[in-house]
């Protein structure tokens, strides 16, 4: 978590719904009316952002605002347990409550789903990942909140790594020809991984001598064809459709790596609240 991006995050957030000012809470209370408030859980959750964002969100509103006890990231809670304390001026605890939950929430509803994949494989050796599939502008919290959850980080960004998919191999004419041109121009350093989408692309990333070999939307038995093929020369990616329903079958295939573009995409937000003790 890079703090000083945060910061400049929570601005930004914080005018968004700011605005010229809190004519509610400005209409009430004046700057000197103090009194404190707790974030609570309202269902079962896997926290994350307790710490690190919601009470950051607070700090930057008024550095005044003391943040008390926060849960930390990746404890599973039950609902009714205070996730955060916040003592202050009211008037900045009210302006920063609903840019504060929104983040909390959001990012606890990713670390409560990736925790129910991880789950799921326990056992096997293959890792839950997540993809590119995040909210624009939020890509460094929502891939923050999968880690909380116990899953692992796929490629931040296009400058991550070589991922040579369907778009690339059929503007290019081949996979083949489209390893060749990536090994032309990257470091010897950087792994080359090749979407595939049946087994003659398969042996084709194998024969090109690929790092990691993509597995996409193939069904269980295609997969476990694949695995066998491949023999450990590559690792293997499974990704495309993945559920909580399909996910354990996917891992028992033998895969290493399970690429989930629901974990960010398709997450609920968690239920959380702010309630006033003051």
């Amino acid at each position: 978590m890079d703090r000083n991006l945060l910061q400049g995050m929570i601005r930004s957030f914080l005018a968004e719904d700011i605005g010229r000012g809190d004519l509610t809470s400005e209409s009430i209370f004046t700057d000197t009316d103090a009194g404190g408030a707790r974030l609570v859980a309202r269902q079962q959750c896997v926290v994350a952002g307790a710490g690190p964002v919601a009470a950051e969100v607070f700090r930057v509103q008024n550095p005044a605002i003391e943040t008390i006890d926060p849960v930390a990231d990746g404890t599973a809670v039950g609902s009714g347990e205070v996730l955060l304390t916040v003592r202050g001026p009211v008037v900045d605890l009210l302006k920063a409550e609903r840019v504060a939950l929104n983040l909390l929430q959001r990012l606890s509803g990713i670390a409560t789903q990736t925790a129910r994949f991880v789950e799921q494989v326990r056992g096997h050796r293959a890792r839950i990942t997540d993809t590119r599939k995040t909210t624009p502008g939020l890509r460094m919290l929502e891939k923050y909140a999968v880690m909380a959850g116990g899953g692992s980080n796929h490629r931040f960004n296009l400058t991550d790594g070589v991922l040579i998919k369907d778009n690339h191999i059929a503007a290019c004419g081949s996979i083949t020809e489209a390893v060749a041109r990536v090994r032309a121009k990257v470091p010897h350093t950087i792994r080359i991984e090749v979407e595939t989408e049946n087994m003659e692309q398969v042996r084709e990333s194998l024969a090109c001598r690929v790092d990691i070999i993509m597995l996409d939307n193939m069904g269980i038995e295609a997969m476990q064809e694949a695995v066998a093929c491949i023999d450990g020369r590559a690792l293997v990616e499974a990704s495309g459709g993945v559920s909580l329903a399909t996910v354990a079958a996917i891992a028992a295939t033998g895969v290493d790596i399970i690429s989930i573009g629901a974990l960010t995409h398709s997450a609920p937000a968690c239920d959380i609240g702010m309630d006033w003790f003051v």
